[in-house]
């Protein structure tokens, strides 16, 4: 996988409209959750990723090190059989002289391909490192959009049951309908009051029942006391 690639995905993972994906879902609670399972994959996919090139720019950035410190090394090699070759020549030994500045030389050349190999190296890290930031950038951004996804998901669930609650609560109310005759409660309420009715006939019943025993009971009473006046006037024309 090139690093342009790499880059790309993230950059394009990271921009992701969420919003804009949800309208045009036809179940976002699911598409939410592949999204999230998605994003989780890319994002151990792009760390990975991620690893190897920012472990690639180390190695460069080691070997650049190399080099440098290889350039100063046969620099100070150079310095050193030089001047050992202009000592030799002050003391009349030319062709110990020679040799040391033949040295010299070489190892002036080992400085010069040493410089040469840093210097070419120098853009490439440059490079690779502004990448590296990028990248980071990029994952940074996605595990943002990791935690706002999971947040929705769950904002989303959490709504979704709510709603689910108002409307079972509805449709249950709109099955009780008390004006309706036909209804459940309608009839036992019809049945209650038929009842009541009964037992209000009944008390009347009883009270006119009632009324007629007292009634002749005063007749009884009245016959009584004619019965009694009646022998009284016999018992005086007697006397």
């Amino acid at each position: 996988m090139s690093k342009q690639t790499i880059l790309g995905r993230v950059t394009q993972l990271a921009k992701a409209n969420i919003n804009a994906l949800l309208d045009q879902a036809e179940d976002p609670q699911k598409m939410l959750d592949q999204l999230i399972r998605d994003f989780t994959n890319n994002i151990s996919e792009a760390e990975q990723a991620v690893a190897m090139t920012i472990g690639n720019l180390r190695l460069l950035e080691a070997d650049h090190k190399e080099d440098v410190e290889a350039a100063a090394e046969w620099g100070a090699k150079a310095l050193a059989a030089s001047r050992k070759a202009d000592e030799l020549r002050a003391a009349g030994a030319a062709a110990d002289a020679d040799t040391f500045d033949n040295l010299a030389k070489v190892a002036l050349g080992r400085q010069m391909q040493s410089e040469k190999e840093a210097s070419t190296a120098e853009p490439t890290i440059a490079a690779q490192t502004e990448v590296v930031a990028k990248l980071k950038s990029g994952l940074d951004s996605m595990k943002t959009k990791l935690t706002e996804l999971q947040a929705k998901r769950d904002e989303l669930v959490a709504r979704a049951r709510s709603a689910q609650a108002q409307n079972t609560m509805l449709d249950a109310v709109k099955n009780i309908d008390v004006m309706d005759p036909t209804s459940e409660l309608s009839r036992f309420e019809d049945k209650v009051r038929r009842e009541e009715a009964k037992a209000l006939g009944g008390q009347e019943l009883a009270a006119s029942s009632l009324d007629a025993q007292f009634e002749a009971l005063d007749d009884l009473g009245k016959s009584s006391e004619i019965e009694a006046r009646l022998a009284a006037l016999k018992a005086g024309k007697a006397a």
